[in-house]
């Protein structure tokens, strides 16, 4: 008999309903619950309280016990790539993830966010619900799988983009392998496979164990190996008399902003962010000087922190797009670059020294080496646009300057690869904004898919926090399912959509009017309603004054209801460093030919 069979017997016995919460909810006092619900309660004592995925015959009893939690939701996404990509969001936000697959069909359809996930250091515990020990090994020509009798096939491929990977097979270790990997996929911040057989979700375990919380404190870094580093850290900021700080993606990942902020408050050195690490560090702080993309930096940016002495990079993931291809040209070897494994000093690598307390060992010790710093100026920001007549067709160079005086403080902000990405880096952050943007990995689409997590994470910290997505209509074609999970769940944020009638970062870079950059032209404005909204907003955008118009109305600025703006461009308009990023980009890979 299979195992649907099997499964499907089993379910009309229970009489269950995965749409329901049970009436007869134990209590979490009674000795012992099933391995299923232990999953999500530890789950919910990290704060995951959204779980992402679709349900497959495999892991629909797991599926039920989401609902045995009280303040557990199930996302219900469209597809599992979606779902990936808003775990991957989530994540970003609030510490970790949960994604939640069947076996092959499922985990393999999310294994493109997945890779984006390690890429970048994004924890999501990928949760597999798998067929039964007992099927595996009797190797049953089940469905979902190659029909060879390899049921590990698929775990096998993903053990290549995760930190760590675990298949329960034993009762009796199964609830510390499930610690253990939602341990790793917080601490590390990397993607996590679980595999979960369908014949152990009911297994009981002992629900006592459930007192004792999961261990998230990083382990002290050897004693001596930091205190080399820090002494030589020390006598490199005495020395410096051109300091900078340079905030990159990691910052964020690994949870040191908030050094990161106290470093700068105590030296008062000059400090930039990378495109990656936008966000890190509050714009608004007297002595944040820009963003530093290589030779795609403004020019006043790139002098300040190319002319330094002293280079003091945290959390740095030091990509082409990051990094204006590799066009990074400091004029010193006194490069610091703090890691969440690791330091690097000069070329001296040390392992295992974790950024974290490197940090705070610093912070208490650096404020008597800096005190006859001083301060040099930071680079102006750029100038506010020049008022234009109302009827001024929207154009990217205009519109990126002026979208800093629409965000708020405490907005959390996507945008898709290609136009936006590069766009952001020209707005001006309020403070205590979110920037998200996969400019690693740069899977199209990932954005909108993104924002659902976005949203549903900032709706759990605070319904008031508005989530802004700027993507452009080709990217938004790969995901744009998404927004009905939106409307599902009557999420408010606000999806502008940039028409520029094609693929305009790949014809930038190859192929300006070849007919593989082109698309089919949607009615956007028709997407809302299409999707089952009622409350909502379909607005379309084609002038400086029409936007002008929009920011300001105070309406519109309460995330009130979900909106979709359409921002009508002119063909081939792009950001400036956009143009230059794909000049480049060509040329590379001419060269490579």
């Amino acid at each position: 008999m299979s195992d649907l069979i099997l499964y499907c017997d089993f379910y009309k016995t229970r009489n269950l309903n995965s749409n329901r919460v049970s009436q007869n909810k134990p209590e979490i006092t009674m000795s012992e619950i099933t391995l299923g619900r232990y999953v999500f309660e530890r789950l919910k004592q990290v704060d995951v309280t959204t779980v992402f995925g679709l349900p497959g015959d495999f892991n629909l009893r797991l599926l039920d016990e989401i609902y045995e939690v009280e303040g557990m939701r199930w996302a219900g996404n469209c597809n599992e790539l979606n779902a990936s990509y808003a775990a991957d969001a989530y994540a970003r936000i609030k510490g970790m993830s949960c994604l939640i697959t069947t076996f092959g069909v499922g985990e393999l359809s999310a294994l493109n966010g997945i890779a984006g996930s390690y890429a970048e250091h994004v924890g999501v515990l990928h949760i597999v619900g798998v067929p039964s020990v007992s099927a595996q090994a009797k190797q049953l020509l089940l469905h979902h799988t190659l029909g060879n009798g390899d049921f590990t096939v698929f775990h096998r491929m993903s053990a290549n983009i995760s930190e760590t990977t675990a298949m329960i097979t034993d009762l009796a270790t199964a609830p510390s392998e499930i610690d253990r990997c939602i341990r790793t996929t917080y601490i590390r911040q990397r993607p996590v496979y679980l595999g979960l057989p369908s014949n152990f979700v009911d297994q009981m375990v002992p629900a006592s164990l459930l007192d004792t919380p999961i261990d998230l404190a990083l382990k002290p870094n050897d004693q001596q190996a930091e205190e080399e580093v820090i002494s030589t850290l020390l006598e490199m900021i005495k020395d410096a008399k051109n300091p900078v700080i340079l905030a990159d993606a990691c910052a964020s990942r690994h949870d040191v902003k908030a050094e990161t902020k106290k470093l700068i408050d105590i030296t008062q050195f000059p400090s930039f962010v990378t495109p990656m690490g936008k966000g890190s560090i509050d714009e608004k702080h007297p002595r944040f000087g820009g963003v530093y993309v290589g030779t795609l930096s403004s020019p006043a940016v790139k002098e300040a922190v190319e002319s330094a002495d002293l280079v003091l990079s945290v959390g740095a993931l030091l990509s082409d797009f990051n990094t204006g291809s590799f066009s990074y040209s400091y004029k010193t070897k006194n490069v610091v670059e703090f890691h969440s494994d690791h330091i690097k000093i000069r070329n001296a690598t040390f392992p295992g020294v974790q950024m974290k307390f490197v940090l705070q060992s610093l912070l208490n010790k650096v404020g008597a080496v800096v005190k006859d710093y001083k301060p040099v100026p930071v680079p102006e920001l750029p100038a506010p646009n020049a008022a234009v007549d109302p009827s001024t067709p929207l154009k990217q160079q205009w519109l990126w300057n002026q979208v800093g005086q629409f965000l708020q403080e405490g907005d959390i902000v996507l945008t898709e690869t290609g136009t936006s990405a590069f766009g952001i880096n020209q707005t001006h952050f309020p403070n205590n904004t979110y920037g998200i943007s996969q400019v690693l990995w740069g899977s199209i689409g990932y954005a909108t898919g993104a924002c659902l997590g976005a949203v549903m994470a900032a709706e759990e910290l605070d319904k008031s926090k508005r989530v802004i997505l700027f993507t452009g209509e080709g990217s938004l074609q790969l995901t744009a399912q998404e927004i009905s999970t939106m409307v599902r769940w009557n999420l408010k944020p606000y999806l502008f959509v940039l028409n520029n009638k094609g693929y305009t970062i790949e014809k930038l870079i190859h192929g300006p009017t070849a007919e593989y950059n082109e698309i089919q032209n949607w009615n956007h404005l028709d997407l809302l309603p299409t999707f089952g909204a009622k409350d909502y907003e379909a607005i379309r955008v084609s002038t400086t004054g029409e936007w002008n118009k929009l920011a300001e109305d105070k309406d519109f600025n309460k995330n009130s209801k979900i909106r979709l703006i359409e921002l009508m461009l002119p063909v081939m308009d792009a950001p400036e460093s956009l143009v230059k990023q794909a000049q480049l980009t060509a040329a590379t890979n001419a060269k490579s030919a």
